[in-house]
């Protein structure tokens, strides 16, 4: 039923009575039929609205479609296609002229070496290895231009006081700033596809390119961002010197001890860890763990019989143990005695990753005939930033 339609029915419900006064039914008409254009004129601006919204969309939609395909686009860039040309061939005759055009910055060859990647490839690449299992999708991640990162962290309360109107303000004390400097290290990845595989103009060579070597970058990352030692690789967060809780002093990480040799009999522990981390990183922490971990955590439960994980709701909704955030980091290492298995903190402060934001890729068609390599290089360096802001859980007795 239309606005005007239930509006009319309710002035028939209106409609005075046969034996009232020609005063108050005059008055009562004239009040309906007010009501009743008032009605028409909303009814009317409500339909020319929808007419508007529907005209929009169909013009939406027919400018939609006639609108070339992304892909399309895509390859008709120049640089892509200069790109796409030394990929397939090694003609980097179109790059030159791009960097000539100051655009090397963006695809162009490097004086250094080697092709700088589309910035859609790199895009794709980066958005691969932020989406796999690594410290790198909790962490810090800065993009740099010079050899390495420096980090001001203040360790100390900056003084503060209550002040009065009349009464002397007390000089109050100054923080203390620690400097943390990240190296960036090349990192490398050398893919290999056949010539023949190449030649053939239906084979999307960028997406497969980018595809592999994000692979590789980011089996090689995870595994350092754990457990790597500083020497021409990023510093893991297990490489740090690591001290009971209750020692726990700048510059190494705390742990919270399990209770026995390689093993977790009660929940105890891990109400330890969590509660050892200091109040203002816990709402963003997260755990980190390998998969072999996380089966035995599974199992655990309450006194009240009720399990200790949750898996998530939703689709892409990351697994939650004691309310906190799950990452699966298989770099992480399996229980055993003494071992460092399951790290708990706010990596967002604890933890930086500091990158170029340039990728380059030197194109190889000798040293692996019939193959061509492609070898692929940025510079990338990581370490902790934050030493309060991450915790462990050691599997020992003490």
């Amino acid at each position: 039923m239309t606005a005007p339609e239930t509006l009319s029915r309710a002035g028939e419900a209106l409609s005075p009575p046969p034996e009232t006064s020609p005063e108050i039914k005059a008055a009562t008409d004239g009040f309906i039929h007010e009501l009743n254009a008032f009605a028409t004129d909303i009814a009317t601006k409500l339909q020319d609205q929808e007419t508007r919204i529907m005209t929009k969309l169909a013009t939406r939609m027919t400018t939609a479609a006639q609108r070339p395909m992304l892909s399309a686009d895509f390859h008709e860039a120049p640089h892509q296609k200069a790109f796409d040309a030394y990929l397939r061939s090694g003609d980097d005759a179109g790059l030159r002229g791009l960097a000539l055009e100051g655009k090397s910055y963006s695809a162009g060859v490097a004086p250094d070496g080697g092709v700088l990647v589309s910035p859609q490839t790199a895009e794709q690449i980066r958005a691969i290895l932020v989406s796999t299992a690594s410290i790198r999708s909790i962490a810090s991640v800065v993009a740099v231009e010079n050899a390495s990162l420096d980090v001001l962290i203040d360790r100390g309360e900056l003084g503060a006081g209550w002040a009065t109107e009349t009464g002397a303000t007390a000089e109050t004390a100054t923080g203390a700033l620690e400097k943390i400097s990240i190296p960036l290290h090349e990192l490398a990845a050398q893919p290999k596809a056949s010539q023949r595989l190449l030649d053939d103009a239906a084979f999307d060579v960028e997406s497969w390119l980018a595809g592999r070597i994000a692979e590789r970058f980011a089996r090689a990352e995870s595994a350092a961002f754990v457990t790597g030692n500083g020497v021409d690789k990023p510093k893991g967060v297990l490489a740090y010197p690591t001290v009971a809780n209750a020692s726990w002093a700048w510059n190494s990480l705390g742990y919270v001890a399990s209770g026995a040799a390689g093993a977790l009999s009660s929940i105890d522990p891990l109400v330890d860890l969590v509660y050892a981390l200091p109040a203002p990183y816990r709402a963003r922490a997260v755990f980190v763990m390998n998969s072999r971990t996380t089966g035995v955590l599974r199992k655990l439960k309450d006194a009240d019989g009720r399990f200790l994980w949750s898996d998530g709701m939703v689709a892409g909704e990351p697994a939650r143990l004691m309310g906190y955030k799950v990452l699966i980091c298989e770099d992480m290492p399996d229980i055993a005695a003494n071992s460092l298995s399951i790290a708990f903190g706010d990596f967002q402060a604890g933890y930086t990753v500091a990158e170029r934001p340039d990728l380059r890729v030197l194109r190889d068609p000798y040293s692996a005939k019939p193959h061509v390599l492609f070898y692929a290089t940025k510079r990338v360096g990581g370490g902790v930033t934050d030493f309060a802001a991450i915790k462990l859980l050691k599997f020992a007795a003490s």
